[in-house]
């Protein structure tokens, strides 16, 4: 009899609980999934106006920027890769302010988020990106960014 009720008790208690506790980590889910967008726009548009600054604000210092390529004349893949201060110093060169206007797309989805980290894709003019996102000191900043060009058309 006593471990029937112990086992009910604990059922019950098991229920409660993946009852309770997703909905304790989801407390700030529309506070944080605007804060995500920011970073995420903070940083594509940032490289499209050649804004250092709002690109810096998005990146985590520890940023790592890479992408996979094909030399065209081996067609060997290539590892590419980036840290936060070359990406910065590539935005105040301007070189996002090549993109005429009408041009710079800047679709961004929350593709995932769970805690204090996040996965977005970015469909930009040229490019996507998958941003992993965490919140570092309270502030979502970009913490990895895998991309690859599109298809010339």
């Amino acid at each position: 009899m006593i471990l029937r009720f112990q086992f009910f008790s604990l059922s019950i208690a098991s229920v409660l609980l993946t009852g309770v506790v997703p909905l304790l980590g989801q407390t700030n889910t529309s506070k944080d999934d605007e804060a995500i967008t920011k970073t995420a726009l903070d940083y594509i548009e940032g490289w499209y106006a050649g804004d250092a600054p709002r690109m810096e604000h998005a990146l985590h210092p520890e940023l790592a920027k890479r992408m996979i390529s094909t030399d065209s004349s081996s067609g060997r893949s290539q590892f590419n890769h980036m840290g936060a201060m070359t990406l910065v110093q590539r935005t105040r060169e301007g070189i996002g302010k090549k993109i005429p206007p009408d041009r710079q797309l800047k679709d961004v989805t929350i593709l995932d988020r769970f805690g204090n980290a996040a996965v977005v894709k970015i469909v930009a003019s040229d490019w996507v990106d998958y941003l992993e996102v965490a919140k570092f000191n309270g502030d979502w900043k970009i913490i990895n960014v895998l991309w690859e060009l599109k298809p010339k058309q």
